[in-house]
């Protein structure tokens, strides 16, 4: 078990974690979330003992080992990718090292000596129970896992771009032999296939794993419980994946909501009873402790409703021609290896297509293509009044970092859009001094919100996005999609975040080596097409489904039976609340009454204290009913 005690971490006068105190039990597997800045990988870097906490410690069993890793890449080093990948097994390695001048050192020598004999079987017992016959053959297993083919084993380490290199490092991380894995978004380089076999793995790993990550269904296929970080530096923690943890969320903030409700509307009702009191000699002391009561009472919080995010609108410039591209054979080559092979297609106005498949297929090369970012051979026209906005993959590594947000922004923005770029930066969510910040401060997400904003401010009809959504928060990916949803225009993305791409696109670009296949639908029909090829993958997918349907079912019948009790108790507190406005108002009346005519009956004071009698058993009922409805788990 790993505690976190009170731990808190500021950086330039400003708190970005705030007395966190977590337990990470054995074997348990953690959703890490919160959107761009609200203290993720600072975390993680605290767990993995790459930071120190300005306030708490880190608790932890001795000889405990963390396996990390980080969004940031080392320079590539002189080895091969099987050589690097090796290094995961350090012990193994010492232990073959040892073993190696041994023997060296045993023929050297005329005789053989007994006591070296002895050293080196023992050597070799240590070699076999530490897996150093084993391990050679594991990391090819993960490494094709990952979506290297064996001809790339022996491949120079610098041959291959940053997103490979990543994999090795995720590679290297996982064959560790770890109590904890800390993972920082492992599948922003990784294609469909290879984050599903990424799954599956990590289910089965037996150590604990916190991850972050921005990819909702590998949060819920893999997660048991979700942390997520929030701006004031507070957080929550709940035993659910995420998209549970989404729902429960709604609930939470609806009720932290109505408890706000309702301590304003109590603290105004005392600041009435104050003003009235107040200068009375008779109340004076009453009214007293009133201010002395309020004077105890915290701030009142709330919580919104909806995590803030950007909101878009891409707007098409004019229309183009019917026909956006047309290719015929096609033909694009690096050096010795052919990527794309006498392609010919063609891509009407406003389809909207998703390029899927493994990495090194040629996605990003026809996507750049079709953009003008690179050349090729073979005929490629493209229409009539066709503007096209690009996003790279490495559209955010692009931008000037001496540059301001704002001025990024000017000088992305056209004529025609210049008036626009301050509203634009807001809707980005960079307001107020944000947009003097220079773009080195700014966090990978922050940059590919800026280099989206940029593209925002060009005319175009038809959209080309190579990995949009990597280091975008949840909340902002979903936003993206519901506006590239409402685009009107042609939507060509090559993406590997399958919650993005769902109902987003009615054509899959399949790539495989030298062209692509076809699929009619989204990427949900293309995996269901993948996945569902034979009668038993199809009858263990319904015999999961009726499972969850039954679990649906029961949880839908516990839900309706606390909405019943919930309900039936906000009426009977709604019907108090009238209650208490009619004798607060009779109250009121009688002491105008008294005011006017101080000399009244016995009957009307014992009625006028009976009344009031009245008035604070039903505070109190309102109180108690209150609290009930509190610890309903709706």
């Amino acid at each position: 078990m790993l505690i976190l005690d009170n731990v808190s971490v500021s950086r330039g006068g400003h708190e970005i974690l705030s007395r966190i105190s977590l337990q990470f039990k054995s074997g348990e597997k953690t959703g890490l979330t919160g959107v761009n800045g609200s203290g993720k990988s600072t975390l993680l870097k605290l767990i993995a003992g790459h930071l120190s906490p300005s306030e708490g410690k880190i608790l932890k069993p001795k000889n405990y080992k963390i396996g990390y890793l980080a969004q940031e890449m080392n320079p590539a080093a002189k080895h091969t990718v099987l050589e690097e990948t090796y290094l995961a097994f350090e012990e193994i390695l010492r232990l073959e090292q040892k073993i190696k001048d041994l023997e060296t050192e045993l023929k050297r020598q005329e005789s053989n000596s007994v006591e070296l004999s002895e050293t080196l079987n023992t050597l070799l017992y240590q070699y076999k129970i530490s897996g150093g016959y084993d391990y050679k053959g594991k990391t090819e297993i993960v490494l094709k896992g990952l979506g290297f083919s064996k001809e790339d084993f022996d491949k120079p380490l610098d041959t291959f771009s940053g997103g490979w290199r990543m994999r090795i490092e995720l590679a290297k991380v996982i064959l560790q032999d770890n109590d904890m894995l800390l993972l920082d978004e492992p599948t922003n380089h990784l294609d469909i296939e290879s984050i599903l076999w990424l799954e599956q793995f990590l289910k089965n790993y037996p150590g604990s794993i916190i991850v972050v990550s921005h990819d909702q269904r590998f949060l819920d296929k893999l997660t048991t419980r979700t942390i997520e970080l929030r701006k004031n530096g507070k957080y929550w923690d709940f035993p659910f994946p995420y998209s549970r943890f989404v729902e429960h969320k709604k609930d939470l903030i609806d009720k932290i909501n109505r408890q706000a409700d309702n301590k304003e509307r109590q603290i105004k009702q005392t600041e009435k009873l104050i003003e009235k009191f107040r200068y009375k000699a008779t109340k004076a002391k009453f009214a007293q402790s009133l201010i002395k009561k309020l004077e105890k009472e915290n701030e009142i919080e709330r919580e919104e409703s909806r995590d803030k995010t950007f909101n878009l609108k891409f707007e098409i410039s004019v229309n183009p021609g019917k026909i956006i591209f047309e290719a015929e054979n096609l033909h694009k080559k690096y050096g010795e290896k052919t990527v794309l092979e006498n392609l010919n297609f063609i891509i009407a106005r406003g389809e909207r297509i998703a390029f899927v498949g493994k990495n090194g297929m040629g996605k990003t090369t026809l996507a750049s293509i079709l953009a003008g970012k690179n050349d090729y051979t073979g005929l490629l026209k493209t229409g009539y009044h066709v503007q096209i906005g690009y996003f790279a993959q490495d559209q955010s590594g692009l931008l000037n970092p001496e540059q301001t947000i704002l001025q990024t922004l000017e000088d992305a923005a056209t004529e025609e859009t210049r008036s626009k770029v301050r509203d634009t930066a807001g809707a980005f969510l960079f307001s107020g001094d944000d947009i003097y910040k220079k773009v080195k401060v700014l966090s990978g997400g922050e940059k590919n919100r800026l280099a989206l904003a940029a593209l925002l401010l060009k005319p175009f009809n038809v959209l080309i996005l190579d990995e949009p959504t990597n280091h975008l928060d949840i909340p902002s990916k979903k936003r993206l999609k519901q506006a590239l949803q409402s685009f009107d225009g042609t939507l060509i993305v090559v993406s590997h975040d399958r919650e993005f791409l769902s109902e987003l696109t009615h054509k899959t670009w399949e790539f495989q080596p030298g062209g692509f296949k076809e699929h009619l639908g989204d990427v949900n029909e293309f995996l269901r097409q993948r996945n569902l090829q034979t009668l038993r993958d199809l009858e263990t997918s319904e015999r999961k489904n009726n499972t969850l349907k039954k679990s649906k079912k029961s949880d839908y019948e516990k839900r309706k039976t606390l909405r019943k009790t919930y309900n039936r108790l906000k009426n009977k507190l709604q019907k108090i609340e009238a209650e208490i406005e009619y004798t607060e108002n009779k109250i009121k009346e009688m002491e105008n009454t008294l005011q006017n005519n101080p000399a009244q009956k016995t009957e009307f004071f014992e009625e006028y204290n009976h009344t009031k009698k009245q008035l604070e058993n039903l505070y109190n009922e309102w109180e108690k009913l209150s609290l009930e409805m509190e610890n309903i788990k709706l």
